[in-house]
């Protein structure tokens, strides 16, 4: 039987499952990546819901495999070597799983780095404005009289959506035909954006046809569908 005693996490939400992948997570935009990739590649896991609203991520146990105290985090009990790994940081949990199984990432040296080059897009310039936008536009930010800082984050956000409908002109996917995680990356952020965060006609998102088209395709994939709403929250 798989030994996760190496982990403390291991000791907060303990494993049913050892054997396969656990994945300590809630679903907000950083968390379903993770959750709709590993739906998406078939690969055996276990969610561990991580409160973020109990401030569980904050835990002793959460941070001795996420010292950064953000979902999601992971375990692989079968990493490099057979050896397992703990894993911080959505990009690179993303990574790691497309290289464990070759799948949502093309072969391709070249086209490998360029989907690699959107991830980093969704996590240095979408997570973090689309992050403030919630911020300042539905939770204790809306309620700063200046109005600055939710302007200078919706104009933002503006541009950011424009590169994306700039690069889907003619393509079903960030990498044309290709599926990958760099779809994975931003499907939750750019539904969160219109749907839970309310901001929808603030951004102007109807402007934005392909990016439009491309979160309908994203939405109906049954994979998807499932991993948005993993792990359960309770």
């Amino acid at each position: 039987m798989t030994d996760l005693s190496a982990f403390p996490i291991a000791t907060r939400w303990p494993a049913s499952h050892p054997d396969r992948i656990q994945l300590y997570s809630y679903p907000t935009p950083n968390g379903v990546k993770v959750s709709i990739a590993l739906e998406e590649l078939g690969l055996p896991y276990e969610a561990h819901a991580v409160n973020i609203g109990k401030n569980e991520s904050w835990t002793p146990e959460f941070l001795s495999l996420n010292p950064n105290g953000k979902i999601p985090a992971m375990i692989d009990p079968d990493g490099p070597g057979g050896r397992p790994i703990g894993l911080f940081e959505s990009g690179a949990i993303l990574l790691y799983l497309t290289d464990k199984t070759g799948k949502l990432i093309p072969a391709d040296p070249v086209r490998r780095y360029e989907t690699i080059q959107w991830v980093f897009f969704q996590m240095a310039s979408i997570g973090p404005i689309f992050g403030q936008v919630g911020f300042f536009h539905k939770f204790a930010g809306r309620e700063i009289a200046d109005k600055r800082p939710l302007e200078r984050y919706r104009d933002e956000s503006r541009r950011l959506i424009g590169v994306l409908e700039t690069r889907l002109k003619g393509r079903s996917w960030i990498m044309d035909d290709d599926y990958t995680i760099a779809d994975v990356s931003m499907l939750g952020w750019v539904r969160n954006l219109i749907g839970f965060y309310e901001a929808r006609e603030l951004v102007g998102f109807d402007d934005f046809p392909n990016v439009a088209a491309w979160l309908e395709r994203g939405l109906a994939r049954p994979a998807v569908q499932k991993g948005l709403n993993i792990p359960a929250r309770g």
